[in-house]
């Protein structure tokens, strides 16, 4: 799995999935910071990665007119705020809804993170 991560991830999350043998990549670290959530989008499907982002009212509308149009993306992982804290004590609960997606077929899909408990 290639992961690209929405603004709103710190690099800590980055660096532990790359730990897990994940490789992602911030909006930062790929120069994309502050583009349009589409851009975002169109970015980390040209790089052929999925998107982890929390901004499910643009992404799941903008993914889905995607696919309508013809065109494909990697896939788009939601971490809903309210189930998944950004801050350090969070980084590992992140981290582990990813993981626990990472084999599966993702293409075209928009796929909601849960908490494993």
């Amino acid at each position: 799995m290639k992961l690209l991560l929405d603004e709103m991830y710190p690099p800590a999350l980055a660096d532990a999935l790359r730990a897990a043998g994940i490789e992602s990549v911030t909006v930062s670290e790929e120069g994309l910071a502050g583009r349009s959530d589409p851009e975002i989008l169109g970015a980390a499907a040209e790089g052929g990665y999925a998107l982890l982002t929390e901004n499910v009212a643009d992404f799941a509308r903008i993914a889905t007119e995607q696919v309508a149009s013809g065109k494909h993306h990697p896939g788009v992982l939601i971490a809903l705020s309210s189930r998944f804290s950004r801050r350090p004590h969070g980084i590992s609960a992140l981290a582990a809804a990813v993981r626990a997606v990472a084999d599966e077929q993702l293409e075209d899909r928009v796929v909601y993170r849960e908490h494993r408990r």
